[in-house]
């Protein structure tokens, strides 16, 4: 789900768009193929969704929007998202409060 590369941290998620609010709405899946659930209330229409996705994260993340890229997944629910100066702990530690609900 998190994992560390040498330029920052990615993150896996499984987006649900069209809801009627944005959030983390908990964890998708077990083991190796578990991913954060992301509720978006943008639709899956020219890039609105994946734009709507990383200006979320990167609000959450207190960092610039163009440090939070779609790295995978671009047409696709399931995608990994890129956070450029972000170790995976620190993006634990960010999270946990999100998914330890």
């Amino acid at each position: 789900m998190i994992r560390n590369r040498a330029d920052g941290a990615t993150l896996t998620v499984r987006v649900q768009p069209r809801a009627s609010r944005t959030s983390i709405a908990g964890v998708y899946g077990e083991g190796e193929e578990q991913a954060v659930k992301v509720a978006l209330m943008a639709p899956p229409i020219e890039g609105r969704a994946n734009e709507a996705l990383t200006e979320f994260f990167a609000k959450l993340a207190g960092r610039p929007r163009s440090t939070v890229t779609v790295l995978g997944g671009d047409k696709s629910r399931n995608k990994i998202l890129h956070f450029a100066g972000l170790t995976a702990e620190e993006l634990r530690t960010l999270l946990a409060p999100y998914l330890l609900k």
